[in-house]
């Protein structure tokens, strides 16, 4: 007898939670190349990329960014950094940083930010220079005053400090083609999968998303993990070969 495994899918994507950090982390060090070191002491991760130009920090600290991104300057291409709160989604996260990790190409168009919101109907925001999603839940802006240069993405689902729920943040010369990956898989409306106990959202915020119960064969919950890091290894021109099969998380409570 096969077994099933109950999963909440949970839209908008932008509320369902930060997810397994794992989704970010295993395939930056098995697809990717990607070096850390280990401090069993110490409830972080530092992962540093092949050329010792980019760092990631995964550092679960109150009242700040758990992920932070530095990039040092190469080229005529200055430095830059990317952070996110702790209830980004790993999904979303991952945008920025699959982009960050894809082949170099050829010369193209570069795209903008902006590009994927306008292309799922985002409207331009009201008093401020921007874009905000259908539902007015999800914001993003790009500050040119010299103050606070660089690009914010805001999750709020009322304008009081208790409606936050998420912040993101590129600073002036990040690339935009990452920034690009980053809003492109922030307007996907691809529903997210979650354990649904507990379901890990904000109670003020419940109310504005929907969750779908569904049963998943098993299997299906186990290895997805896996066929991303399998998928990211083979766009690389020389990856490593994937350590064997694991399992992703904890899976969700079994149904028969």
């Amino acid at each position: 007898m096969h077994n099933n495994i109950e999963v909440a899918l949970v839209s908008p994507r932008y509320l369902a939670g930060g997810g397994n950090p794992a989704w970010i982390t295993v395939p930056l060090h098995r697809a990717c190349g990607w070096s850390h070191g280990h401090d069993p002491l110490m409830p972080r991760v530092i992962l540093s990329s092949p050329d010792q130009k980019a760092v990631l920090r995964l550092d679960p600290r109150p009242g700040e960014p758990w992920w932070k991104l530095r990039h040092a300057r190469v080229g005529e291409q200055r430095s830059w950094s990317a952070a996110f709160d702790a209830r980004t989604p790993v999904e979303i996260i991952a945008g920025f940083t699959d982009a960050l990790t894809a082949p170099k190409t050829g010369p193209g168009p570069t795209p903008h930010p902006y590009d994927p919101l306008r292309q799922a109907d985002w409207r331009d925001a009201h008093g401020h220079d921007g874009l905000t999603s259908p539902d007015g839940i999800a914001h993003v802006k790009h500050g040119n005053d010299g103050a606070s240069d660089g690009w914010f993405v805001t999750t709020m689902v009322s304008e009081d400090p208790e409606g936050l729920i998420w912040q993101a943040y590129f600073s002036r010369d990040t690339p935009a083609h990452l920034i690009a990956g980053f809003t492109r898989a922030l307007a996907d409306q691809t529903p997210l999968p979650r354990d649904p106990y507990p379901l890990r959202i904000p109670a003020h915020s419940r109310r504005h998303f929907h969750v779908t119960q569904v049963l998943v064969p098993a299997i299906d919950v186990a290895f997805p993990l896996e066929n991303r890091v399998r998928t990211l290894a083979d766009r690389q021109p020389s990856h490593p070969a994937p350590a064997p099969r694991t399992w992703s998380a904890p899976p969700p409570r079994r149904t028969r």
